[in-house]
């Protein structure tokens, strides 16, 4: 049985690390997943004057003040991606490529993806259409897919489906030096559409057509409503209390997921009562 954690933050924005550091204070075993820059709206940030206390600095520079925060308190980030959050009742399921995690409470803070899903990509999830490679690799064997990487980890999923199917078409939607096996055909176009019967059967780019069996959209977050089965939205967002508590017990969302404004002070706030929410729970049980 693996190490069932008192309270799993997904996302390590302000968001998630405000909800780290208080959770952590109040002397909960926690696990906290992101990625190395913490939050890559956070790096693209050229200055922030609206955060208190630190004005007319760089988000880089907001960065490495939340590094210097959570270094001090021996808090590490899990560089891993979450697939998918069952609730059992008692605790939680956190779902990765090859294993699981599981905690009593959790707490989302997975910010905002601002591209629009493909067209058909909702409607083929489960028929070809996947947000994870490694996850679904194994029924694509000697199959023809096609990935749309939104980031640079994306490659690594694309280097291992390579090993596994018999051709991987790769569309990148950002510019970089692509470190992919030879076997791998970059594909620099638009995708505009998932189309299929009753399975996935091409993805449409603009000036082509791939003929495919499966279908790869890999982006920094799972959609929250493919995350966690039977999570209520509410025009795009998970909806939530005054108490950062959503429609399931024990899973309480803070930052950008949860709706605008869409600000660093804004997000840090709501991961402190999300993780004050979950304590509260905790301690009363």
């Amino acid at each position: 049985m693996s190490e069932r954690y008192d309270i799993a933050i997904i996302g390590s924005g302000p968001a998630g690390l405000s909800a780290a550091i208080n959770a952590k204070i109040r002397n909960k075993s926690i696990i906290v997943f992101g990625n190395e820059d913490f939050s890559n709206k956070l790096m693209r940030a050229p200055k922030v004057d609206n955060y208190l206390g630190f004005y007319g600095v760089t988000g880089k520079d907001l960065k490495d003040k939340f590094k210097e925060h959570i270094s001090s308190m021996d808090i590490n980030i899990i560089y891993e991606k979450i697939n998918n959050v069952y609730a059992l009742g008692e605790y939680f399921t956190l779902m990765v490529a090859d294993k699981s995690y599981e905690a009593k409470k959790v707490i989302l803070s997975t910010g905002i993806e601002f591209s629009k899903p493909l067209k058909g990509e909702e409607k083929f999830l489960g028929r070809g259409a996947s947000y994870c490679a490694t996850c679904d690799a194994p029924l694509y064997k000697n199959k023809t897919v096609a990935i749309v990487g939104y980031n640079e980890e994306s490659q690594k999923e694309a280097n291992f489906l390579s090993e596994i199917a018999n051709k991987v078409y790769y569309i990148p939607m950002y510019k970089c030096k692509y470190d992919l096996l030879d076997t791998i055909e970059i594909v620099e176009d638009k995708p505009i559409e998932i189309v299929g019967n009753l399975k996935v059967e091409k993805l449409i780019l603009k000036e082509r057509e791939i003929e495919a069996e499966g279908i790869f959209i890999l982006k920094d977050s799972v959609p929250p409503s493919e995350l966690v089965p039977g999570l209520e939205m509410e025009e795009g967002h998970i909806k939530v209390n005054r108490d950062m508590l959503t429609n399931i017990p024990g899973c309480f969302a803070a930052g950008d997921c949860t709706g605008k404004p869409y600000q660093y002070m804004k997000a840090a706030g709501e991961g402190q009562i999300a993780a004050l929410s979950a304590v509260s729970e905790l301690d009363n049980k």
